[in-house]
This record gives C-alpha cells, sequence and structure tokens, in this order.
C-alpha cells in the first residue's frame, strides 16, 4: 500500500512541474507578439496600372518583399497601400521590386523589359498620373 501511495505522490509531483513549465512558455509568445507589432510600418504610394490583372502583379510583387505583411493597390486612385516589418525591409526595396514587374512608381521608373512582357491591357500610359487623395496630381518622370 504504501508503494502505491508513493507512485501517486511521484506523479502528482511531476504532473505540477511540467505545467509549471509550459505557464512561462505562453508568457514568452505573448511577449514575442508585442514586439512584432511596434515594428509595423504602414505606407502608401502612387503606382501606374490599367486593370485587375495590374492589380495581381503590382500586389504579387510587393508581397515577394521580405517583411510585407500585406499590399492592396486601388486600380481608381493609382495608389498602393502596404504594411511592413520595418526591420526587415523598407519603403524603397518595395518600390524597386513593383518597378521590377514593369510598373512605375512615385520613386522608381518601371523595367522597359517587364513592361513589354506584360500584357495589352497592362501596358499602361507613361504620363498616367498616380492619384492618392481622389484629386489629380501631376507627376514627373
Amino acid at each position: 500500500m504504501k508503494k502505491v501511495i508513493l507512485s501517486v505522490v511521484a506523479i502528482a509531483a511531476l504532473g505540477l512541474t511540467s505545467c509549471k513549465n509550459e505557464t512561462k512558455k505562453v508568457e514568452d509568445t505573448t511577449k514575442t507578439e508585442v514586439s512584432k507589432e511596434i515594428a509595423m510600418t504602414d505606407l502608401s504610394f502612387g503606382v501606374r496600372g490599367n486593370c485587375g490583372m495590374c492589380k495581381s502583379t503590382i500586389e504579387k510583387a510587393a508581397n515577394s518583399v521580405e517583411g510585407v505583411v500585406s499590399a492592396n493597390w486601388d486600380v481608381d486612385k493609382k495608389k498602393i497601400d502596404v504594411s511592413f516589418d520595418d526591420t526587415k525591409t523598407d519603403a524603397m526595396a518595395i518600390h524597386k521590386a513593383i518597378a521590377a514587374s514593369g510598373y512605375d512608381t512615385e520613386k522608381v521608373i518601371g523595367s522597359e523589359e517587364a513592361y513589354k512582357d506584360l500584357p495589352g491591357c497592362c501596358q499602361y500610359d507613361h504620363e498616367m498620373m498616380m492619384n492618392q487623395s481622389g484629386e489629380m496630381k501631376s507627376d514627373t518622370h
């Protein structure tokens, strides 16, 4: 009978010890998530394009940059909204990735070679204005 009681006490002690370690792991995870939120940056800038296929290509290019969490290009406003981790990338890297796919941004002219490979409906006017607020603005490239 003593062996049974000692066995039950030993199992209970092991169970309490393992529960204590699991609680500590949850606290560490919470601290990591808080620090990730602090590093997020939201950015909006103009990108030339025409249609839904452009939207897909532009967003795919932006999302291919490490650290980009989301990208949404507005066809009517010719504007992209990007959220990214600024400890992993910066705004210029996103501009360059979009330009490499053939699209002009406010800061970088699109790759002419990639532009020629775009479908006909996606070959936009290089003088097209990029609009961020609903008002037309001039852009010099």
